[in-house]
Protein backbone atom coordinates (compact mmCIF):
# COMPACT_ATOMS: atom_id res chain seq x y z
CA UNK A 1 0.00 0.00 0.00
CA UNK A 2 1.54 3.21 -0.89
CA UNK A 3 0.04 5.16 1.89
CA UNK A 4 -1.64 4.38 5.67
CA UNK A 5 -4.66 6.01 6.91
CA UNK A 6 -3.94 6.88 10.72
CA UNK A 7 -7.82 6.38 12.25
CA UNK A 8 -9.17 9.30 14.46
CA UNK A 9 -9.47 8.14 17.88
CA UNK A 10 -13.20 9.18 17.81
CA UNK A 11 -13.53 6.94 14.88
CA UNK A 12 -14.07 2.94 13.72
CA UNK A 13 -11.97 1.74 11.00
CA UNK A 14 -13.45 -0.51 8.64
CA UNK A 15 -11.82 -2.12 5.47
CA UNK A 16 -13.34 -3.73 2.45
CA UNK A 17 -12.00 -5.54 -0.72
CA UNK A 18 -13.46 -7.78 -3.89
CA UNK A 19 -12.03 -9.57 -6.89
CA UNK A 20 -13.08 -7.68 -9.95
CA UNK A 21 -12.73 -8.72 -13.52
CA UNK A 22 -11.27 -5.40 -14.87
CA UNK A 23 -8.22 -3.57 -15.22
CA UNK A 24 -7.09 -1.11 -12.98
CA UNK A 25 -7.54 2.01 -15.02
CA UNK A 26 -11.05 0.63 -15.63
CA UNK A 27 -12.19 0.32 -11.83
CA UNK A 28 -10.81 3.92 -11.26
CA UNK A 29 -12.77 5.36 -13.65
CA UNK A 30 -15.83 3.36 -12.43
CA UNK A 31 -14.99 4.89 -9.10
CA UNK A 32 -14.33 8.36 -10.28
CA UNK A 33 -15.90 9.29 -13.39
CA UNK A 34 -19.82 11.14 -12.01
CA UNK A 35 -22.03 9.04 -13.66
CA UNK A 36 -20.66 5.62 -12.20
CA UNK A 37 -19.76 7.52 -9.03
CA UNK A 38 -23.67 9.04 -8.35
CA UNK A 39 -24.54 4.97 -8.99
CA UNK A 40 -22.30 3.47 -5.93
CA UNK A 41 -21.83 6.33 -3.99
CA UNK A 42 -25.88 6.59 -4.10
CA UNK A 43 -26.15 3.65 -2.05
CA UNK A 44 -24.62 4.86 0.83
CA UNK A 45 -26.80 8.15 0.88
CA UNK A 46 -28.92 8.83 -2.26
CA UNK A 47 -27.92 11.77 -4.60
CA UNK A 48 -24.51 12.34 -3.32
CA UNK A 49 -21.95 13.70 -5.84
CA UNK A 50 -18.52 15.45 -5.84
CA UNK A 51 -17.61 18.86 -6.36
CA UNK A 52 -13.48 19.02 -7.02
CA UNK A 53 -10.59 17.72 -8.60
CA UNK A 54 -8.23 14.63 -7.46
CA UNK A 55 -5.40 16.03 -7.45
CA UNK A 56 -2.93 16.14 -4.85
CA UNK A 57 -3.63 18.83 -1.98
CA UNK A 58 -6.79 19.60 -3.64
CA UNK A 59 -10.27 19.93 -1.58
CA UNK A 60 -13.22 17.69 -2.69
CA UNK A 61 -16.56 17.99 -1.46
CA UNK A 62 -18.88 14.64 -1.30
CA UNK A 63 -21.97 16.03 -1.01
CA UNK A 64 -25.91 14.57 -0.63
CA UNK A 65 -28.20 16.02 -3.71
CA UNK A 66 -31.50 14.60 -1.19
CA UNK A 67 -30.01 16.31 2.48
CA UNK A 68 -27.66 19.09 1.32
CA UNK A 69 -25.56 17.65 4.45
CA UNK A 70 -21.67 16.48 3.21
CA UNK A 71 -18.10 16.17 4.02
CA UNK A 72 -14.91 18.39 2.64
CA UNK A 73 -12.22 16.46 2.01
CA UNK A 74 -7.97 16.79 1.31
CA UNK A 75 -6.80 15.01 -1.40
CA UNK A 76 -4.11 13.89 0.98
CA UNK A 77 -2.80 11.46 -1.70
CA UNK A 78 -3.33 10.29 -5.14
CA UNK A 79 -1.54 8.08 -7.64
CA UNK A 80 -4.46 7.94 -10.95
CA UNK A 81 -5.11 3.82 -11.14
CA UNK A 82 -3.68 2.86 -8.40
CA UNK A 83 -4.28 4.57 -4.96
CA UNK A 84 -6.17 7.59 -3.34
CA UNK A 85 -6.37 8.83 0.35
CA UNK A 86 -8.77 11.26 1.50
CA UNK A 87 -8.37 12.93 4.83
CA UNK A 88 -12.20 14.12 6.26
CA UNK A 89 -11.56 18.51 6.59
CA UNK A 90 -14.97 19.33 7.87
CA UNK A 91 -18.85 18.26 7.87
CA UNK A 92 -20.62 20.85 6.12
CA UNK A 93 -24.37 21.05 5.41
CA UNK A 94 -26.52 23.44 2.67
CA UNK A 95 -24.40 21.97 0.00
CA UNK A 96 -21.00 22.64 1.47
CA UNK A 97 -22.10 26.24 2.74
CA UNK A 98 -22.02 25.95 6.34
CA UNK A 99 -20.14 23.32 8.66
CA UNK A 100 -22.30 21.06 10.97
CA UNK A 101 -21.33 18.61 13.57
CA UNK A 102 -18.26 17.12 13.17
CA UNK A 103 -18.99 13.63 12.82
CA UNK A 104 -16.83 12.44 10.08
CA UNK A 105 -13.82 15.45 10.63
CA UNK A 106 -10.39 14.24 11.46
CA UNK A 107 -11.29 10.38 9.49
CA UNK A 108 -9.17 9.11 6.81
CA UNK A 109 -10.73 7.30 2.99
CA UNK A 110 -8.53 5.26 1.28
CA UNK A 111 -9.45 3.10 -2.11
CA UNK A 112 -6.03 0.96 -3.31
CA UNK A 113 -6.09 -0.94 -6.81
CA UNK A 114 -3.74 -3.99 -7.18
CA UNK A 115 -4.07 -5.52 -10.79
CA UNK A 116 -2.95 -9.62 -11.32
CA UNK A 117 -4.05 -11.17 -14.32
CA UNK A 118 -6.52 -9.47 -15.63
CA UNK A 119 -8.33 -9.18 -12.58
CA UNK A 120 -7.95 -5.77 -10.17
CA UNK A 121 -8.40 -6.19 -6.16
CA UNK A 122 -10.42 -3.07 -4.61
CA UNK A 123 -9.74 -2.46 -1.45
CA UNK A 124 -11.48 0.54 0.59
CA UNK A 125 -10.19 1.67 4.23
CA UNK A 126 -12.38 4.21 6.12
CA UNK A 127 -12.63 5.72 9.24
CA UNK A 128 -16.50 5.58 10.56
CA UNK A 129 -18.23 7.47 13.71
CA UNK A 130 -18.73 4.54 16.06
CA UNK A 131 -22.74 4.96 15.66
CA UNK A 132 -22.28 4.36 11.85
CA UNK A 133 -20.31 1.49 11.91
CA UNK A 134 -23.03 -1.03 12.03
CA UNK A 135 -24.56 0.41 8.91
CA UNK A 136 -21.82 0.40 6.97
CA UNK A 137 -20.56 -3.42 7.76
CA UNK A 138 -24.53 -4.25 5.75
CA UNK A 139 -24.49 -1.39 3.16
CA UNK A 140 -20.51 -1.28 2.47
CA UNK A 141 -20.65 -4.57 0.71
CA UNK A 142 -23.61 -3.51 -1.30
CA UNK A 143 -21.34 -0.82 -2.70
CA UNK A 144 -18.66 -3.07 -4.17
CA UNK A 145 -21.24 -5.20 -6.04
CA UNK A 146 -22.27 -1.96 -7.52
CA UNK A 147 -18.64 -1.32 -8.10
CA UNK A 148 -17.76 -4.78 -9.53
CA UNK A 149 -21.08 -4.90 -11.57
CA UNK A 150 -20.39 -0.90 -13.26
CA UNK A 151 -16.23 -1.79 -14.30
CA UNK A 152 -17.49 -5.59 -15.65
CA UNK A 153 -20.01 -3.77 -18.03
CA UNK A 154 -18.95 -3.80 -21.59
Amino acid sequence: MVGTVSSDKHMKELQFAIEINATKQRVWDTLWQDATFREWAGIIDPGTYMVGELKAGSEIQFISAENGYGVTSLVEQVVPGEFLLLRHQADTQDAGARARESEWTGGAETYSLVQNNGTTTLTATFDVPPQQEKYFKTAYPKVLDCIKELAEKD
